[in-house]
């Protein structure tokens, strides 16, 4: 470990990379090159040492990740958790909140979808918002205005068993599909057919990629719980880890 320090500091000379002043840089061209051949002549027999590197540097850029994100979630706070747009479903008095991006052809977003419900009939003290994230093509864009458009016009019992059918919905979506998932559930089509293309729901989905975009959501589902930001399908035992954490901080 003790050749960590030199090691670091040649490998950035190597690469032209700007050093901190140190005690090397007063050595002479022969002497940074024995240092060199030292060191690998070190690694090569302790390879090992890289590996240690590079798990550190990783380490410290995922750190560096969740304080950048920390910060974005606490600047977007009132987009995040009160836009006045998004269902708000679990317990809306809840001490944790749980925001999810989702896109209803996402495939991680259903696989996610059947525990996020167990988490909240577990926990009855959880607030979950869903912010209509559509990425992945025309039929995702098609779903979230159906589904935008129930919430704004119809009411949240209606829109939670159509937005439970589209994820529950195996196969391709497109317009014949989510028209007779809405129906299903006991939507009226024809109101919500009026609505969708409307600017109003323009406004909504543009102002959820607007969010997306400064918390530099890229995919989904993408989960905000508390101040942190879970890129991905977490299993629920990780799910209630993350919110009892939350609750510990308060």
């Amino acid at each position: 470990m003790r050749l960590l320090f030199p090691l670091l500091l040649v490998l950035g000379m190597g690469m032209g990379s700007a050093v901190a002043a140190g005690p090397f840089d007063d050595l002479s061209d022969e002497d940074r090159a024995l240092l060199g051949r030292e060191i690998r002549t070190y690694l090569l027999k302790n390879p090992e040492v890289l590996m240690e590197v590079i798990s550190e540097l990783e380490s410290r850029r995922a750190e560096a990740r969740a304080q950048q994100a920390a910060r974005a979630l606490e600047a977007h706070r009132d987009a995040i958790l009160d836009d006045g747009h998004s269902r708000v479903g679990g317990n809306p008095d809840g001490d944790v909140t749980i925001v999810e991006f989702l896109d209803y052809q996402c495939s991680f977003c259903k696989r996610a979808h059947p525990e996020v419900g167990e988490l909240l009939a577990r926990d009855g003290e959880i607030r979950l918002i869903q912010k209509e994230f559509p990425i992945l093509g025309p039929a995702s864009e098609i779903a979230a205005r159906a589904a935008v458009a129930v919430l704004l016009e119809q009411d949240q019992a209606l829109y939670k068993a159509f937005s439970d059918r589209l994820m529950q919905h195996k196969g391709p979506l497109n317009a014949k599909v989510v028209e007779g998932l809405a129906r299903t559930s006991g939507v009226d089509v024809k109101a919500m057919a009026a609505l969708a293309q409307s600017d109003r729901v323009t406004r909504i989905l543009q102002a959820n990629r607007e969010l997306g975009a400064a918390l530099q959501i890229g995919g989904t589902p993408t989960f905000a719980i508390g101040d942190e930001l879970v890129r991905g399908y977490p299993p629920l035992a990780q799910m209630q880890d993350m919110v009892d954490a939350q609750r510990d901080k308060m």
